[in-house]
């Protein structure tokens, strides 16, 4: 390592390669987001969700057979507007509570602390649900396009995840530069192939899906079946409304004013999301798409082979298999797909820092990396992702049916909190409804109805993909988040006790009165002369040097020595009968406390400083022992003297300081 002209640790080489130069806490407004980068950074997930959400949809229709996909407008309309009264109404929670925490602190506000605490942990099992299932249809996107790519599915996926860690870790604005262009392509992209299949369509020359040809072998369904199956479609659809929740969580990042601009983004967000999703299920229809959730269950289709996804088939369809809107469509639908995983990289740490300073959530959650990112939760986040992905072998529609239940869990108790919001508001603030962004009591009351609207239907559809999804894996869900809950509020239990045990009262008192120094020696070397140096340096009432003996050969040596050398400091020699270090050091400390009152005893200790991994094997294991023994004893202070071997200088530059006279005398300094 070098040192910077501040004289601070630089961060290591390759660490600065990989995530850039540190920032300083100034730079922090410098990062800050406008809306045309703010809108790839928290949107993709939801503008993404329509690259798999109607191709979800129209699968599981298709287990009733073709006939049912006459049920798929009307179900697309359902989704459409529910997402339309989800946006309205994440509008006002953002003008309600602009501090980023989103349906967690509006549910903890309104609710209490247990829904609140639940809405966390349905937020964070979706995040990592949402980096899992994105990088997942992702994958499936590029297999579609590259076949033989199939077997290393699980590795593709992996290693995705690891490049969006790593992008994110350079900072928000690096990750907005880079996000930003795959997005707004696969925008263009996609609304040009629904415009091109539209007029063809109405030109008579509808666009015809390779899969339309095909038949599906149906399940024999009762009329109660059908139902739960439709229904099912609908929850499976309404994954389009995923990542709605990440701009109200990251409120914080935008550039003031930040609720206007938080609004007008999430406005942008929704209204694209409807239309390219409207435009992706219509173009499906007319072309005559088939996607089954067993391929084999396709009657003419090669299921050796995997299937085709309904964006590959309605690009063939409109462009041509092959042609080269064929492979931007297919790249940059991918490239949207993974990145969709960014917003969990955006609203995960946001969410966690959140947590941890109102004490559900370990601190370091709350601090923030050298790109001023809070990277403890990224690198949480991801490492969670990769297991979920390797556990279910990437497979997209295994993991979906994990997915939406913890969005629509924090959806509905978000919403309902909202509810009280404003009717509490309306009844204590005649007036306004806030110092910040006043309101007048006609706009509070359009607030309330827009989220009692809200509440209603995302409770409803709450039940509806509890009852359709439990079954097929999503039990798994509401078994993660009762443990998440209880880890949460144990974690909170436990600083609030701590708090409590460590606070200032009446009772504290400064009684101490001696001061002792020990410099723990085993063998007279440079580092024991040094710890020497520093507590006589330090002028404490009685300094000694304290010896176990558990070799009566090694303390006659050290007697000798510690003569011949006139060490300024009384050598006391401790009898170790059972080879002990740290018993005799204690036993000794607490005589001398027992004989003089309550003295602060100072033990200094000398430590290596290594500059090889491998090193740290070979040295301090018996230092860390006796310290962590002694720190146990009421009235002990451990100083760790530092003494640098040379391997040091690889890392950190330089060598120990120089003992006293040895700059005089010419020696070189270590």
């Amino acid at each position: 390592m070098t040192r910077d002209r501040l004289g601070d640790i630089e961060s290591p080489r390759a660490k600065r390669l990989l995530l850039g130069e540190p920032l300083s806490n100034g730079n922090a407004d410098d990062h800050l987001l406008p809306k045309r980068m703010a809108l790839p950074i928290f949107a993709s997930d939801a503008l993404s969700s329509v690259a798999y959400a109607p191709q979800e949809l129209l699968m599981i229709l298709m287990l009733g057979g073709v006939a049912l996909l006459t049920l798929s407008p009307w179900i697309a309309i359902a989704v459409v507007v529910l997402l339309t009264v989800v946006v309205l109404s994440y509008r006002q929670l953002i003008r309600a509570y602009p501090s980023g925490g989103g349906d967690y602190e509006v549910a903890r506000t309104n609710l209490g602390e247990i829904p609140g605490v639940v809405v966390a942990a349905a937020l964070l099992v979706d995040y990592v649900l949402t980096v899992a299932v994105s990088v997942a249809a992702g994958v499936d996107n590029i297999i579609s396009a590259v076949p033989v790519l199939d077997p290393w599915r699980v590795e593709l996926a992996v290693g995705f995840v690891i490049a969006i860690i790593l992008i994110n870790l350079r900072g928000v604005r690096e990750a907005s530069l880079v996000f930003a262009i795959p997005t707004y392509i696969f925008i263009a992209s996609v609304a040009l192939m629904i415009v091109t299949g539209l007029a063809r369509t109405m030109l008579g020359d509808a666009p015809v899906a390779s899969s339309a040809e095909f038949t599906v072998q149906a399940e024999s369904l009762t009329q109660a079946a059908v139902i739960l199956l439709v229904l099912r479609a609908f929850s499976s659809g309404c994954s389009a409304l995923t990542g709605v929740e990440a701009v109200a969580n990251g409120v914080p990042a935008f550039r003031r004013p930040k609720v206007r601009n938080a609004q007008t983004t999430l406005a942008l967000m929704g209204g694209i999301a409807i239309a390219l999703f409207s435009g992706l299920t219509a173009l499906a229809l007319i072309s005559g798409v088939r996607y089954a959730e067993d391929a084999c269950h396709l009657i003419g289709f090669d299921c050796s082979q995997p299937q085709p996804s309904l964006m590959a088939q309605v690009a063939a369809a409109t462009f041509g298999m092959g042609s080269l809107p064929f492979f931007i469509i297919q790249a940059a639908t991918a490239c949207v797909l993974l990145l969709a995983a960014n917003t969990a990289f955006n609203g995960f740490p946001l969410l966690g820092s959140v947590l941890a300073r109102d004490g559900y959530a370990p601190k370091a959650l709350n601090t923030r990396g050298d790109r001023l990112v809070f990277s403890n939760g990224m690198l949480l986040l991801g490492a969670a992702a990769i297991g979920v992905l390797v556990i279910f072998q990437a497979n997209l529609t295994v993991l979906i049916q994990l997915y939406i239940i913890g969005v629509f869990t924090s959806f509905s108790l978000g919403q309902i909190g909202m509810v009280r919001h404003w009717i509490r508001t309306l009844r204590t603030r005649p007036d306004a409804g806030g110092d910040a962004d006043p309101m007048s009591r006609r706009q509070m009351r359009t607030a309330l109805v827009i989220n009692s609207v809200g509440a209603t239907l995302t409770v409803s559809v709450l039940m509806i993909v509890t009852v359709t999804k439990f079954t097929h894996g999503a039990w798994l869900i509401f078994l993660a988040i009762p443990v998440l809950v209880a880890l949460m509020v144990g974690v909170n239990r436990y600083y609030r006790d701590v708090e409590q045990e460590i606070a200032v009262d009446d009772v504290t008192h400064f009684g101490s009165a001696g001061d002792l120094a020990i410099v723990l020696v085993n063998r007279l070397q440079k580092p024991v002369i040094k710890a020497l140096d520093y507590a006589l340096a330090a002028r404490h009432e009685h300094t000694v040097a304290l010896h176990a003996a558990v070799s009566d050969d090694a303390s006659d040596e050290l007697r000798r020595q510690w003569i011949e050398h006139d060490i300024p400091a009384e050598l006391v020699v401790l009898d170790s009968p059972y080879r002990h270090y740290a018993t005799p050091i204690s036993t000794y400390i607490e005589q001398y406390r027992a004989e003089h009152g309550p003295t602060v005893v100072t033990v200094y200790l000398p430590q290596y400083i290594v500059g090889h991994w491998w090193e740290a094997l070979l040295h301090n294991r018996r230092a860390r022992r006796i310290a962590q023994q002694l720190m146990l004893l009421h009235g002990v202070s451990i100083t760790l003297v530092p003494w640098m071997l040379d391997s040091s200088e690889l890392i950190y530059g330089r060598r120990s300081r120089p003992l006293p006279g040895q700059e005089r005398a010419g020696v070189r300094s270590r």
